[in-house]
């Protein structure tokens, strides 16, 4: 029978919540030495628990040195991000378009040169990209809305179209009953102007 997964919630039981504080983050610290022994990788942990109190563990000598080293790569990423929301004449500050953008992005990355560009170009790229999705789905939107617009107008005139025919199919039904009613009464007059002309036969005879 297998292990019951457990709901990640807050731990009501304070004695609980201790064991199961200290029981993991005796693991989390073990997972983050391993990951730094077998990846080669400068690894850093700091916990503060519910008391207050620091736990801390440092792949490197100084854990002070790793902090730093964050703060730094943090500072130079603002600086990249204010530098391109800054910049108003960037190398791609033009291509706006989203036909545009996608050609400089392919011809961009199948240059050879494309590791010459600078973090400032690609994250340029990357910021404009949501752009580009945006107009596309907008165009799709109106392209959508008059498809739907010029199927509605068919299906008016389709509609209209089959009332004008029924309407004509009806009056033609009415006339050719009319006629056959026109036939019926010819027919019963017939013997009629018979008879008068045998009496007038007969009256000449006489």
């Amino acid at each position: 029978m297998g292990r019951k997964k457990v709901e990640i919630k807050r731990i009501e039981d304070k004695s609980s919540r201790q064991v199961t504080f200290s029981k993991r983050r005796k693991g989390l610290l073990k997972k983050a030495k391993e990951l730094s022994i077998l990846c080669d990788a400068d690894v850093a942990v700091v916990v503060f628990s519910n008391r207050d109190r620091l736990y801390d563990f440092s792949s490197t000598n100084s854990l002070t040195e790793i902090v730093h080293r964050y703060h730094s790569h943090v500072e130079a990423e603002k600086e990249s991000s204010a530098e391109v929301l800054d910049t108003e004449h960037s190398k791609y500050a033009s291509f706006m378009t989203v036909g545009q953008l996608l050609q400089t992005v392919e011809r961009q990355l199948e240059e050879p040169a494309v590791d010459d560009l600078s973090v400032t170009d690609l994250v340029h790229l990357e910021n404009q990209l949501p752009t580009a999705l945006m107009q596309v789905r907008s165009s799709k939107t109106h392209l959508m809305i008059e498809s739907i617009k010029s199927l509605r107008e068919k299906e008016k005139l389709l509609s209209e179209e089959n009332k004008h025919l029924e309407n004509k199919i009806a009056t033609t039904k009415n006339k050719r009953e009319v006629k056959n009613e026109m036939a019926l009464d010819f027919t019963n007059l017939a013997p009629a102007s018979m008879n008068c002309q045998q009496q007038k036969a007969t009256l000449n005879f006489l």
